[in-house]
C-alpha cells in the first residue's frame, strides 16, 4: 500500500526523528511511504488562535499537496482532528468542499491506521522498560482513539505498560492555552506528572508530541528522571 506522510510543524522543527521512526514503522507494516517535501502546516495553529482566514489559506495549500485517493498518515492526532472536524467549518460550501471531504476519509493517526486499517498489532518491536500511556485530548475527543495505541504497546516485547490514575485528564498544553493561562497550565502538567510517577514508570508515552513537550518542560524544571517518548519512537525499537 502506498501512503502519504504528513509531518506536523513542531515535529519537523523540534523532533524530526519521530518522522523517521514513523517511516520505519510503516515500512515494517508493508507500506510504501511517500513524503511531499512541499508540505508545511494543516492550519491548526492559526485556526485555534481565531485567525480563520489565514488558516484557510494554509489549509488550502495542504489540500493541494496530497492525493485524496491515498491514505494520509500523521503522527499527531491534533492535526488529524483538525482535518476531520475543523475543516468542516473552513470549507463548507466552498470550491474545496469535495477535496476536503475526500481527505477527511483518508486521514489517520499512526496507531489507528496500523490497528484499524492495516489490522496490525504486533510489529516485532522490542523495548525493555516500564511505561505509562498519556491520552491526548485530541486523540480521545476529536479522533476517538483510545485502545489502538495500547494494543500496539502491549505487543512490544519487554515493555511493561501500566495505567496511571486519571489517564484521560488533559496535560495542560492546549496550544496557546499554555501561554495565556500559564499558572493553570503548569498546575495541570504537575498533577499529570504526579500521576505518572505514582505508577513507577520510567517513561510516559503519547501519540501527540505537543503533550510530551508540555510534560517534558516540567520534568526538566523539576530535574526528574522521567522520560518522554512518542509512540513511533517505541514501535521503531528493534525493527
Amino acid at each position: 500500500m502506498k501512503v502519504d506522510l504528513f509531518i506536523p510543524c513542531f515535529i519537523d522543527q523540534l523532533k524530526p526523528e519521530i518522522a523517521f521512526n514513523m517511516i520505519t514503522v510503516l515500512e515494517k507494516a508493508g507500506c510504501h511511504v511517500n513524503y511531499n517535501v512541499e508540505q508545511t502546516c494543516c492550519g491548526q495553529a492559526a485556526f485555534n488562535a481565531g485567525y480563520w482566514n489565514e488558516s484557510r489559506e494554509v489549509a488550502e495549500k495542504f489540500l493541494r499537496e496530497f492525493d485524496p485517493n491515498r491514505n494520509l498518515i500523521c503522527p499527531a492526532a491534533s492535526c488529524v482532528g483538525m482535518m476531520r472536524n475543523s475543516y468542516d467549518l473552513l470549507f463548507q460550501n466552498s470550491s474545496y468542499h469535495n477535496k476536503f471531504k475526500q481527505v477527511q476519509k483518508k486521514a489517520f493517526e499512526l496507531s489507528e491506521f496500523l490497528v484499524d486499517v492495516l489490522k496490525v498489532a504486533d510489529l516485532g518491536s522490542v523495548f525493555f522498560a516500564k511505561a505509562t500511556y498519556h491520552d491526548s485530548c485530541s486523540a480521545l475527543r476529536e479522533c476517538r482513539i483510545k485502545t489502538q495505541p495500547r494494543e500496539l504497546l502491549k505487543n512490544v516485547k519487554g515493555l511493561e505498560l501500566v495505567e496511571m490514575a486519571d489517564c484521560e485528564t488533559c496535560c495542560g498544553f492546549g496550544g496557546t492555552f499554555a501561554v495565556k493561562n500559564e499558572a493553570i497550565s503548569v498546575s495541570m502538567a504537575e498533577q499529570k506528572i504526579e500521576n505518572i510517577l505514582a505508577t513507577g514508570a520510567e517513561y510516559v508515552i503519547s501519540s501527540d508530541y505537543s503533550c510530551l513537550l508540555q510534560l517534558d518542560s516540567v520534568i526538566k524544571k523539576k530535574n526528574l528522571s522521567l522520560k518522554t517518548l512518542h509512540i513511533a519512537d517505541v514501535l521503531a525499537q528493534g525493527l
